[in-house]
């Protein structure tokens, strides 16, 4: 079944309310505090907004209607979308189905978290009963776990090896260096990767995402409003979502992009070699190799022998996470799966001061979330392009 496109309706003011390693307010203030930026950029009184996304882990027990009530804010249309590194992408595509349906004229696409001294802890306890029932009390205390026996597999089944992943976390800290909103910015070599402690193996420190406090987010409306309001926005050409793909594989080591990235491709009406910039959901190395391979920038398998053909950086053959990814500027919670979304739609309207890529009319963005044991359970992805062109 072909899927309807998303003419008319754009993305714009990418903002963040910038990371802390740590913080005292709760994930409530980061959203709100994210909010506020939006209005400020789209020159919008609160009331405007008529639609909201929200994803957070730690707002908890709260949810984003409570959040509502939190910030006096009424909309018509609201998502909830606890679905980790896949939410950005999938709060991008259901607000602008929302805003084609006439269900919300403006929404505004929120995610953050806070980071304190029992956030990750209490996280953990109440990420799902499956990790409670069946992962914990074998002795597997956390995505690290999990994540190393992803990249494991994956390297016996491609031959990936640590410098393959050390190429693309190297290249995202030289990324980062241009990005004042990156916690992690000091030169990485590849030696310091590949002499990092060991933390689950074969995963090493610098494969492991740094937790931290922070939150993004993104208007989505009509692009005649838009444009009404001077705001320069961004089209969304194609937009896919998929859910527990391929449940009977033993171990991931493919995502649900590679049971819809032909129609992704068809609707946004271009192919991988027309991206000039790539963002992917990247708590760990390895992921960004699936996503590579599961949107056909590479074939299954190919992966490790694409990294070694590429240069990921910012004037790279492939400019790859522009400002750093997860790897170097943290990752707020939910928010790390608005980052990428974020980082693109900065690239796309020339708004990436000291990491522009030259040129950039296009990007693919990737997205990634909620691991269970072996494998996460969501995953999409979107064509970006800039209005106009």
């Amino acid at each position: 079944m072909s899927a309807r496109g998303y003419e008319g309706v754009v993305a714009c003011c990418p903002v963040t309310e910038p990371y802390v390693r740590r913080s005292d307010h709760g994930a409530a203030w980061f959203l709100a505090a994210v909010l506020r930026r939006l209005c400020a950029a789209g020159g919008l009184a609160k009331a405007a907004i008529d639609g909201l996304c929200v994803s957070s882990f730690t707002l908890a027990p709260d949810t984003a209607v409570a959040f509502t009530q939190q910030v006096a804010l009424s909309p018509r249309f609201l998502e909830w979308l606890p679905m980790g590194g896949a939410c950005g992408v999938i709060a991008l595509r259901r607000a602008a189905r929302a805003v084609q349906a006439g269900d919300a004229e403006v929404v505004a696409c929120l995610a953050g978290d806070t980071a304190n001294a029992t956030s990750f802890r209490d996280l953990l306890a109440g990420f799902s009963s499956f990790a409670r029932d069946a992962v914990y009390p074998y002795g597997a205390g956390g995505p690290n776990a999990s994540f190393a026996l992803i990249a494991d597999a994956y390297m016996r089944a491609t031959g990936a090896t640590r410098a393959d992943f050390g190429k693309l976390a190297v290249a995202q800290r030289a990324n980062a260096a241009g990005n004042p909103l990156a916690l992690l910015r000091e030169p990485l070599s590849l030696d310091q990767y590949l002499a990092a402690r060991p933390i689950a193996e074969p995963l090493h420190l610098y494969d492991c995402v740094m937790p931290c406090a922070g939150a993004d987010g993104f208007l989505v409306m009509a692009e005649d409003r838009a444009r009404r309001l001077g705001l320069p926005g961004v089209r969304i050409l194609g937009a896919i979502e998929r859910h527990d793909a391929f449940p009977d594989d033993p171990v991931q080591l493919r995502g649900g992009w590679a049971v819809d990235r032909d129609a992704l491709w068809a609707q946004a009406g271009l192919a991988p070699r027309d991206m000039q910039v790539v963002q992917t959901y990247d708590d760990y190395p390895v992921i960004s190799m699936l996503q590579f391979e599961g949107l056909g920038l590479c074939a299954p398998g190919a992966g490790p022998s694409f990294v070694r053909d590429n240069d990921f950086t910012i004037a790279g053959t492939l400019p790859h996470n522009t400002g750093g990814g997860q790897l170097s500027q943290g990752q707020a919670g939910a928010a790390g799966g608005y980052l990428p979304v974020v980082e693109a739609l900065r690239q796309v309207l020339g708004q990436a001061d000291g990491r522009q890529v030259a040129d950039a009319r296009r990007a693919l963005v990737s997205g990634f979330g909620m691991i269970n044991y072996d494998r996460g359970l969501c995953s999409a992805a979107v064509v970006l392009g800039r209005a106009g062109v």
